[in-house]
């Protein structure tokens, strides 16, 4: 068994492609229109989808705004140096919701951001070996 993707709905499709690939790094998979649906499907990822977990990005062409609801918490990455990272995002005017410092109760280093639908985005340094 294997995790293929994860799916969010977004309200602007360029905005939301321009965060994946340009800020976190991710590669347009694939993308495809459903006229009759009225959707586009959007799959962006390190690699191949074969080998690795993507995002799909929904973009529903008639909805502009979604609820986050209480259900869904955030998508996790891991990043070398956080406080160089969440530095460079904040240049490019990314919300950091949370600046860079351990977690409660624990060691490991961690900072929110959030996408331009809102989303929470958690970034977790790498540990060093």
């Amino acid at each position: 068994m294997q995790l293929l993707h994860t799916m969010i709905r977004v309200g602007d499709q360029e905005k939301s492609i321009k965060f994946y690939t340009e800020i976190l790094g991710m590669k347009v998979l694939r993308q495809k229109d459903y006229p009759g649906g009225r959707f586009t499907n959007t799959f962006v990822g390190y690699g191949d989808e074969t080998e690795h977990t993507v995002v799909e990005l929904t973009y529903n062409w008639d909805t502009d705004e979604y609820t986050h609801g209480s259900g869904f918490g955030h998508l996790a990455f891991g990043v070398e140096d956080i406080y160089a990272t969440c530095d460079a995002m904040r240049k490019m005017g990314v919300n950091i919701c949370r600046e860079p410092g351990s977690m409660k109760h624990g060691t490991t280093v961690i900072a929110f951001v959030e996408d331009p639908d809102g989303y929470k985005i958690e970034l977790i340094e790498k540990k060093t070996l």
